[in-house]
């Protein structure tokens, strides 16, 4: 393992590194709020695909502005003790991805605040200031969640116990699977029994004694 990283953390987005699910504040706006947080529960019991389950709440979302992203921004809620974790991490020369099943228009600017090393998600598409309803690219999925994680440990040289993933739904499960450490946060049942570490506490700084940087 490259000496100048000590740990790579690879965390969900929704619910994880913040409190809200992107996808039903965008379609509280929207008027399809109910029904897509629906969808969005049953994708994260395992019950439904989740690739098919996001095309169609992303479709409801069809004649947004595109200014519907600062208002949604505005709204979002950091978990707490994310910034604590962040520092703490880069403190002792871990690095911190976040791969999200959600939407780049709002995970960037979140991102560059929180001082992030990696991040990944989906792309709405918007033609003449307009939202479709429809996706630019793959999917962010379970398999791409995996992937990523992957993807940034080898770049960084880190080995795979080296690694850890952190999330709360069945589509974080592949990421977690091929993580060195799988730590279910105020998870879904299904994740808790498949978890390394279940930290059912909604403060995300309880990672560091988990990882022996904080006594």
């Amino acid at each position: 393992m490259n000496p100048a990283t000590r740990f790579l953390v690879v965390l969900d987005a929704d619910s994880t590194l913040i409190q809200d699910e992107v996808i039903e504040l965008l379609a509280d706006v929207a008027g399809s709020g109910p029904e897509v947080a629906e969808v969005t529960e049953r994708a994260m019991r395992g019950e439904l695909d989740f690739a098919e389950s996001l095309r169609a709440r992303v479709k409801t979302l069809a004649g947004l502005p595109d200014t519907v992203f600062a208002d949604v921004g505005r709204r979002i809620r950091p978990t707490d003790g994310v910034r604590e974790l962040i520092a703490g991490l880069h403190a002792h020369g871990s690095r911190v991805g976040v791969v999200s099943g959600g939407f780049h228009e709002l995970l960037d600017p979140l991102a560059a605040d929180l001082g992030l090393d990696h991040w990944r998600a989906n792309r709405l598409e918007v033609e003449d200031g307009v939202l479709t309803g429809g996706l630019l690219g793959p999917v962010i999925d379970a398999a791409a969640k995996a992937a990523a994680l992957q993807e940034w440990a080898a770049a960084l040289g880190v080995d795979a116990a080296q690694t850890i993933a952190v999330g709360d739904g069945a589509n974080d499960l592949q990421m977690m699977g091929v993580a060195g450490l799988a730590v279910a946060f105020n998870a879904k049942p299904r994740v808790r029994e498949e978890a390394d570490v279940i930290v059912d506490v909604a403060d995300l700084s309880q990672l560091l004694p988990v990882l022996g940087l904080r006594g």
